[in-house]
C-alpha cells in the first residue's frame, strides 16, 4: 500500500487528503485555515488532521505533494514584492509592449546597455558599472533580469546574474531560464512576476518541509505546476512563477480522478478567484500562448484556465451610481468579518456596536485592516507611517487619519503588507444560514451597516440585512455563469475568434437562459456537465446549474480536490531549443551556455537534440522523478527559392516524464530505450 499526502493551500483554507495510491482510496481529509503570517501553523493543523482520520502513521507517507493558489491570488490582486527590472538592450519603448509597464508599476527599472542579436552574437557590451552603480539606488526583495535576445545567447543575463548576487545577495530571476521563446518584453514580465513571487513561495514550502519533518515524514515533498505535473520543492523555490495555475491545476486532475468524467467544464470556487477549465477527453488543454493570470499573459506553460477575481471571499462592491444600485464582486480578497471575529471577537462586535448605534453612515464603517508582519520595501513616509500605526488587527477607520491615506492603505494592500476584511459572500452565506463556520452574529451586523449606505437615488440600500445577504449571494451565483458562459463560447468551435465576453453577456443569450416566451421565443442551456469544485460549491452551484440549465456534478471530496489532485499527477520537465540558419553551410544550435556553429544542417540538430534530450533528463530527475521517459519532436520552418527547399530555422523539444520517486521503494530497473533510472528517494 502506497499511502500519498496532498496538500493544497488556498487563500483563506488549507485542505489535505490522504490516499491509498494503490486502491485509488481516499484516506482520510481535512481543511484548516490558511495563517498567512505562519503558513506552517494552518498546513500543521490540516496534515495532522487528515493523517488522524486516515488512521495513517506519518512514517508510511510514501511522497507528500503540494498545490497552491497563493502565487494566482497574488498576482489576480496585484500583490506581491517591490522588485526591480534589470532590462538590457532594450529601450524605454519595449516597457511598452506585452503588458510590462503596467506589471511594474511604480518598481524601478534598470535600463542597461547590452544584449545580442538574432544569430546569438553580442550587439552591445553589457554595462557592469552602470549596473554595479544602480544597484546602490534601489530597495527591492528581488531581481528579474531580461537581456535582448537572451534566448539566442544568455551570456549577459548571466553575468548580471552575478553582480546582482555580489552586490545584493537578492534572489534573481533570468528570463531565459523561464522560457526558450522570442519576445523580449514578454520573458521581461514573465521574470518580473516570477522575482515577485519567490519570497512567498520559499514561505510556503519552508513551511510544509517544516512540518513534515517535524512528524517524522521521511518522503519527498512535491509541488504542482501550472500544466498539473510535478515538480520538486527544490527546484521550484527558483521558478515560482511555475505554481501560477497550480492550485486550479490539481483542481482539474482531481475532477478527472474523483468523477471519471471526460468532457465537462470544471468550475472550483475558492476564496479568492473561480478557475473554469474544460475537460476533453479527460484531458485538460494547455494554453498554448502561456498562462494568463490577473489581466497578464506570462509565458509559463499552463492549463488553459480562466481564473476570474471572484470567490467566497471577494470583496462586495456596493454599486452607488444610478438609480438601480446593486452590486459588483471581486477581484480583491477581503478577510470575511465573521472569520475575524472567530479570533477577534470581542474588538470586532465593539466597533460594529459602536457603528450601528451612530446614526451617522461612516465611510469605513464595518471594515478591518489586519498586519501581515512581513518585510517592508520601498515605502514612502506617508506608507511607513501607517504601516507603523497598524500594530494589531483593528478597525480601519482607528488606523486612518485622513482620506489622504487612503491611496497609501491601498498601496499596503497591494504589497500584501496588510489586508482589508469587509463584507463577503461568505458573510452573506452566514446570514442566511448556508455556512455555519465563523462568527454569523459579526457577519449580520456587518452585512447591516453596508445596508445603511445610500444608493444613486440618496436612499438606503436596505434596511433588512437577509434581503442584502440574498442580493449577494445571487450576484455570486450571476458573476459564476458568466465566468462558466465565457469559458463555453471560448471552447466552442462555432464561435472561434469572437469575443467570448461579448456573447456571454449579450441580450439574446440572457433572454434564453431566462426562456423567454414573448412574441419571439428564446431558449439556451449549457451543453456539457459542471463539475463544482471547492468546500462552498455544495452551497451556491445548486443556483449556478438552474441559471444556466445545466447538469451540475458535485463530487464527495469536492472541497478537497485540489489536495487529491496534487498527488496523482507525474513529473514532467521540457527543454525547447533552437536551430538557425545564417546561409549556406551555416547553421547555429543555439545551446544553454551560447550558439555553437556548424557547416550541416545534420551536425547541428543532432547536437541540439542531444543537448536537450540531457536538459530535460537532468532536470526531470531534479524535480523528482525516477525512471524517466523522454520523447522528441521537432518543428523545421524552410522556404522555397528557385526550386529548392532552403532551411530556415528549428525548433526542438524534448519532454522528459515519469512517475515521481517515492521513499520506501526498491530501486527501479531501466526499461526501454529512452528510459532512465535516477536514485530513489529514501530506498531500503
Amino acid at each position: 500500500m502506497a499511502i500519498f499526502l496532498g496538500v493544497d493551500t488556498g487563500g483563506t483554507y488549507t485542505d489535505a487528503a490522504v490516499l491509498d495510491n494503490d486502491a485509488n482510496q481516499v484516506l482520510g481529509k481535512a481543511k484548516s485555515l490558511t495563517t498567512r503570517r505562519d503558513l506552517a501553523l494552518g498546513i500543521g493543523r490540516a496534515v495532522d488532521a487528515a493523517l488522524n482520520a486516515a488512521g495513517v502513521a506519518p512514517a508510511d507517507v510514501a511522497m507528500v505533494s503540494l498545490s497552491t493558489t497563493l502565487a494566482t491570488n497574488a498576482l489576480v490582486e496585484g500583490q506581491g514584492g517591490r522588485v526591480a527590472l534589470v532590462f538590457i538592450g532594450f529601450d524605454d519603448g519595449d516597457l511598452d509592449r506585452g503588458g510590462l509597464r503596467e506589471a511594474l508599476g511604480s518598481d524601478p527599472v534598470i535600463v542597461l546597455a547590452g544584449g545580442h542579436t538574432h544569430a546569438g552574437g553580442e550587439a552591445v557590451p553589457l554595462d557592469i558599472p552602470g549596473l554595479e552603480a544602480a544597484l546602490a539606488l534601489h530597495q527591492v526583495v528581488a531581481y528579474g533580469v531580461a537581456a535582448k535576445f537572451a534566448t539566442r545567447n544568455p551570456g549577459h543575463e548571466v553575468a548580471a546574474r552575478e553582480v546582482i548576487r555580489r552586490v545584493t545577495g537578492r534572489p534573481v530571476t533570468c528570463s531565459h531560464e523561464l522560457s526558450a521563446n522570442l519576445n523580449g518584453p514578454k520573458r521581461a514580465l514573465t521574470a518580473v512576476l516570477n522575482a515577485r513571487l519567490v519570497g512567498m513561495i520559499d514561505r510556503l514550502v519552508t513551511a510544509c518541509e517544516a512540518h513534515i519533518a517535524k512528524r517524522g515524514i521521511n518522503a519527498p515533498l512535491m509541488v504542482v505546476r501550472g500544466d498539473g505535473a510535478l515538480i520538486s520543492a527544490a527546484m521550484v523555490r527558483d521558478r515560482p512563477i511555475e505554481t501560477i495555475l497550480s492550485g486550479p491545476a490539481a483542481s482539474i486532475v482531481g475532477a478527472r480522478w474523483l468523477t471519471g468524467a471526460t468532457d465537462a467544464l470544471v468550475s472550483d470556487i475558492g476564496g479568492t478567484t473561480t478557475d473554469v477549465a474544460m475537460l476533453r477527453d479527460g484531458l485538460p488543454e494547455i494554453d498554448p500562448l502561456g498562462a494568463r493570470v490577473g489581466g497578464f499573459r506570462t509565458m509559463v506553460e499552463a492549463v488553459a484556465m480562466r481564473t476570474t477575481g471572484l470567490g467566497g471571499d471577494s470583496e462586495a462592491h456596493l454599486i452607488t451610481t444610478g438609480l438601480n444600485g446593486g452590486f459588483t464582486l471581486g477581484p480583491r480578497r477581503l478577510v470575511p468579518v465573521a472569520l475575524l471575529a472567530v479570533d477577534h471577537g470581542a474588538m470586532v462586535h465593539a466597533a460594529l456596536d459602536r457603528a450601528l448605534s451612530n446614526d451617522a453612515v461612516g465611510e469605513f464603517d464595518g471594515r478591518f485592516v489586519i498586519p501581515m508582519g512581513f518585510e517592508a520595501a520601498g515605502l514612502t513616509a506617508r506608507e511607513a507611517a501607517l504601516l507603523a500605526r497598524i500594530t494589531h488587527p483593528m478597525p480601519l477607520a482607528d488606523a486612518m487619519t485622513s482620506r489622504l491615506e487612503v491611496a497609501a492603505m491601498d498601496r499596503l494592500v497591494s504589497r500584501g503588507l496588510v489586508m482589508i476584511s469587509g463584507v463577503t459572500p461568505s458573510d452573506a452565506s452566514h446570514v442566511l444560514g448556508g455556512l455555519s463556520d465563523w462568527d454569523a452574529t459579526a457577519a449580520r451586523k456587518a452585512v447591516t451597516l453596508l445596508g445603511r449606505r445610500r444608493n444613486g437615488r440618496g436612499e438606503r440600500v436596505s434596511g433588512d440585512a437577509g434581503a442584502l445577504a440574498q442580493a449577494i449571494v445571487d450576484q455570486l451565483t450571476e458573476q459564476t455563469a458568466t465566468c462558466l458562459l465565457e469559458a463555453a463560447f471560448g471552447e466552442d468551435a462555432r464561435f472561434a475568434g469572437q469575443d467570448s465576453a461579448v456573447l456571454a453577456g449579450h441580450t439574446l443569450l440572457r433572454a434564453g437562459l431566462d426562456q423567454h416566451r414573448g412574441i419571439v421565443e428564446v431558449s439556451a442551456r449549457l451543453g456539457v456537465p459542471v463539475i463544482g469544485l471547492g468546500a462552498s460549491a455544495p452551497y451556491y452551484y445548486g443556483a449556478v446549474g438552474r441559471r444556466l440549465g445545466a447538469q451540475m456534478i458535485l463530487p464527495e471530496h469536492a472541497g478537497v480536490a485540489n489536495a487529491i489532485g496534487a498527488v496523482v499527477g507525474q513529473v514532467s520537465q521540457r527543454a525547447t531549443g533552437v536551430v538557425s540558419s545564417a546561409g549556406e553551410g551555416q547553421f547555429t544550435a543555439h545551446l544553454a551556455y551560447g550558439p555553437v556553429r556548424f557547416t550541416t544542417k545534420a551536425d547541428a540538430m543532432e547536437a541540439m537534440q542531444a543537448a536537450l534530450i540531457a536538459d530535460a533528463t537532468s532536470r526531470a530527475q531534479q524535480a523528482g522523478a525516477d525512471e524517466v521517459l523522454v520523447t522528441t519532436t521537432q518543428d523545421v520552418r524552410e522556404a522555397v527559392v528557385e526550386g529548392r527547399a532552403m532551411f530556415i530555422e528549428a525548433t526542438l523539444i524534448a519532454t522528459a516524464s515519469g512517475r515521481p520517486r517515492v521513499a520506501h521503494a526498491a530501486k527501479v530497473q531501466t526499461v526501454g530505450e529512452m528510459s532512465i533510472s535516477g536514485t530513489v528517494y529514501g530506498a531500503v
